[in-house]
């Protein structure tokens, strides 16, 4: 990178300073948070300011951060609305590396079969860290239809289906050291405290299936199931959402044998790498 705002790698990363008034590591993260934070609201720009808001740096900083990056190519700015898009340099570096990373294509037959047979929008996410990502969408048959979800937005663990889902069936001490650093409530509401959510990760575990009963918007419920990475890891997961009236619990029990059906199937899919 020829840019002085970005450049890293001639850095000294525990010493040096960048222009965003921190250590190399520092800027590196904050920059990393800025991508996400565009990448989180695409296809829409982001403006500026709100980048500000949701990495947590001042507006000149995010300025800054973004002006270096679209002289890079990781972002562009958008010419009608003023805010900011995802840039050319990461298509290209995303299709490097899709040969490794990218479950999209081996899912997508999955996810229309989510679709077909449960009639409601189903969905692939994937664990990045502490967040899920949602990757691939596929509409259902049936005409009222939740919109909470769509390719690129991110929950943290144990906030939408996806994330519960893999949140409870990740090992007991790694799914116990996210829950006692990270505070849910101020963002997501009561319902994403420790209590309910440690009730909800149980049912999880005894059911396989995991339950979001309109937590991110009233009348908008889902339900998710794990897809296991080679190694045995929870990595994705499908899930399933539409408004509540096609969720009664007679249902809940169909749409979780579907999306258990079809998780263990892609496991076995990713498996064989096919």
């Amino acid at each position: 990178m020829a840019n002085v705002d970005i450049r890293v790698h001639n850095m000294d990363m525990t010493s040096e300073r960048g222009p965003a008034g921190g250590s190399g590591t520092q800027v590196v993260g904050r920059v990393a948070a800025v991508l996400r934070a565009v990448s989180s609201h695409a296809p829409e720009s982001l403006p500026t300011r709100r980048v500000a808001e949701l990495v947590g740096i001042t507006r000149p900083t995010a300025h800054r951060l973004l002006t270096a990056l679209a002289a890079e190519g990781f972002v562009d700015r958008d010419p009608l609305r003023g805010g900011w898009l995802l840039g050319p340099e990461l298509y290209v570096m995303g299709s490097v590396a899709a040969a490794r990373y990218d479950v999209a294509a081996l899912a997508a037959e999955t996810v229309r079969a989510v679709a077909r047979l449960t009639g409601e929008s189903a969905f692939l996410s994937a664990r990045r860290g502490d967040e899920t990502v949602c990757l691939v969408r596929e509409e259902g048959s049936f005409p009222l239809r939740s919109h909470v979800l769509y390719e690129g937005i991110r929950f943290p663990l144990g906030v939408a289906s996806a994330g519960l889902a893999i949140l409870a069936l990740l090992p007991e001490p790694e799914r116990e050291e996210y829950l006692s650093r990270v505070d849910l409530v101020p963002e997501w509401g009561p319902a994403h405290a420790a209590g309910p959510l440690r009730q909800r990760l149980a049912l999880t575990r005894e059911t396989g299936y995991a339950v979001n009963p309109g937590l991110l918007v009233e009348g908008s419920w889902g339900m998710g199931a794990v897809v296991f990475a080679p190694d045995g890891r929870p990595a994705w997961a499908l899930s399933a959402t539409g408004v509540e009236s096609r969720f009664r619990p007679e249902r809940q029990r169909e749409i979780g044998r579907v999306l258990l059906e079809q998780a263990h199937a892609l496991t076995r899919r990713i498996a064989a790498g096919r």
